[in-house]
């Protein structure tokens, strides 16, 4: 009896330290989400309410008939397309085949990766501005001036996109390098060059499909990063989503803040989609083993 009283006197103490973990993990959930949501709904209030007029939403009402809004976006759009597109075929057979035919290159390759991050955003663009005025120069008797001039066009820069290359590179290599340490590379391409599958064949669909997860994380943060970046666009002379925002905010502070927060929340959209998507495929081969 005195064993079974011990045991009873000791069982109410085991919910009890149990639920002290779940106290602090909501007290830190409340704190955080008030750290994000408190300056979000501050800054839509700011578009929604005037002292003169009250409560309107005429600011998000103008957005679709605002100079330069859609040209803007879609200019954005299209550079984060084209960024996600290179940057993904210049990174992922490199790094496949460091790890493959050169183990002792990938510590060289993870510091010219991550290199960019040590440079200054303001020197990186001296750096473009100084070679493209200088390749003009260079160039002008050559059938190369035409290239130089036609990755500058206002209506779509390459040379943007190839400066976001190197600005999301570190990002998409730690995103890649994370998949890639789940899985067995070698043993996988081992396997199906052994039944006959050529290296394209390989790379679409043997590892790209095991890869899907930080394919999207490293096409996300690449959107996140085309669609926010400021720096080089505006110091380069041409206008996409960000550099508008903040042209417009000169005279429209609530219009600008407005597409700042529809912005936000189509990433969010996004980045939520996707992980949706790939929750239940996630469940669906699980659920098929």
């Amino acid at each position: 009896m005195a064993a079974l009283t011990g045991l009873e006197r000791v069982a109410p103490a085991v919910p009890a330290a149990r639920t002290r973990p779940r106290v602090w993990r909501g007290i830190v959930f409340l704190l955080a989400g008030a750290y994000f949501l408190i300056p979000l709904c501050a800054s839509l209030w700011y578009t929604v309410y005037t002292p003169t007029a009250g409560v309107s939403f005429s600011a998000y009402g103008e957005l679709l008939t605002a100079e330069g809004f859609v040209r803007s976006l879609a200019l954005s759009l299209g550079l984060a397309v084209a960024t996600i597109v290179l940057v993904l075929l210049l990174a992922l057979p490199a790094m496949l085949a460091v790890r493959l035919f050169a183990p002792g290159l990938r510590p060289v390759m993870e510091v010219v990766c991550t290199l960019p991050l040590v440079v200054p955003p303001i020197t990186f663009v001296a750096g473009i501005s100084t070679s493209l005025r200088t390749g003009t120069e260079v160039l002008a008797p050559t059938p190369f001036w035409a290239t130089l001039i036609a990755v500058q066009d206002p209506a779509y820069p390459v040379v943007l996109v190839l400066a976001y290359v190197v600005l999301v590179l570190p990002f998409v290599y730690r995103s890649l390098d994370a998949g890639l340490r789940t899985m067995d590379v070698r043993t996988l391409v081992e396997a199906a060059r052994n039944l006959g599958a050529s290296w394209p064949y390989v790379l679409v669909r043997v590892i790209v499909p095991n890869l899907r997860s930080a394919l999207a994380s490293a096409s996300f943060l690449t959107l996140a990063l085309v669609l926010g970046e400021y720096t080089v666009a505006s110091l380069l002379g041409y206008e996409p989503f960000a550099v508008w925002i903040v042209t417009v905010s000169g005279s429209k502070g609530q219009l600008s803040v407005a597409v700042s927060i529809l912005s936000l929340l189509l990433i969010w959209l996004l980045l939520l989609a996707v992980a949706t998507l790939f929750g239940r495929q996630k469940f669906g081969k699980e659920k098929g083993k």
